[in-house]
């Protein structure tokens, strides 16, 4: 069983006053944030606002770099080339850096958002271009990606730590990829359902997708999606089910995978 473990969480979501998800409450429970970069959410103040919530709850910060997208919340698919993505990854990044800079704290790690995710997943050339903007920016950030997927795959032949993502809150289908959001019973929102899903992620290595059948997947961080419903307490039954396990919750900064690479 894996001895440690990070549970993250995509916060900052918000726009100007429209505020997406209680992150106040969820950075109690998670210990690393993915802090949306400006483009497909996110504001000037809210960054601001989160990473000082981080750096108050000791919560590891990432950057959540995602489409030029508000009006879709960056969850729709956009034909752009891997120049653009290069470039709009690189420039999520310096913004986001700016802010935790005058902050006093530091970046640990990048997960992009919504379609880039999954944009990735599907298209080598679409992750390749996300970890080239990242190994630019600082070889020092590690990256998430969907366990066994082409985002870690690029990291890896780049040389970039990556870190093997699942998510407690969606439903999976066989090959290990995410039920679309658009198919009923995609988003988990029951908490017993969510806590056998996380026991047999952390003990097992594994999930049952939406069809009952065993789908094998490495687990260094669990996802919780900040504006799913009830998203503060599927933070807090994540960590205590994780806890209850024996397995220490911790940031990437913790994990040994990190603290045992020579970068």
């Amino acid at each position: 069983m894996t001895l440690t473990i990070d549970i993250n969480c995509d916060v900052g979501e918000g726009f100007g006053n429209y505020i997406i998800g209680n992150d106040a409450e969820i950075l109690r429970h998670v210990s690393s944030a993915n802090i949306a970069c400006g483009f497909h959410a996110g504001d000037p103040a809210i960054m601001r606002k989160t990473i000082r919530l981080c750096m108050e709850n000791q919560v590891a910060i990432g950057a959540h770099p995602g489409l030029p997208d508000i009006a879709g919340f960056g969850r729709r698919v956009m034909n752009v080339t891997p120049s653009e993505i290069y470039d709009i990854v690189i420039y999520q990044l310096g913004a986001l850096y700016a802010f935790v800079k005058a902050a006093g704290g530091s970046i640990q790690h990048v997960k992009p958002h919504g379609a880039l995710y999954h944009m990735a997943e599907n298209d080598i050339l679409v992750a390749t271009s996300i970890v080239k903007a990242v190994a630019t920016f600082d070889r020092t950030l590690a990256v998430y990606g969907l366990s066994g997927g082409r985002m870690l795959q690029a990291a890896d032949e780049a040389n970039l730590i990556g870190f093997h993502e699942a998510f407690a809150d969606r439903a999976y289908r066989l090959d290990g990829s995410l039920v679309p959001r658009s198919d009923v019973g995609s988003v988990i929102v029951d908490l017993n359902n969510i806590s056998r899903q996380v026991i047999s992620m952390v003990k097992d290595q594994s999930l049952l997708d939406v069809n009952g059948q065993r789908v094998k997947l490495a687990v260094d961080t669990i996802c919780v999606h900040s504006d799913t419903a009830g998203a503060p307490d599927i933070a807090k039954i994540v960590r205590q089910t994780i806890q209850s396990l024996g397995v220490e919750v911790a940031s990437p900064k913790k994990l040994s995978r990190l603290m045992n690479r020579n970068l």
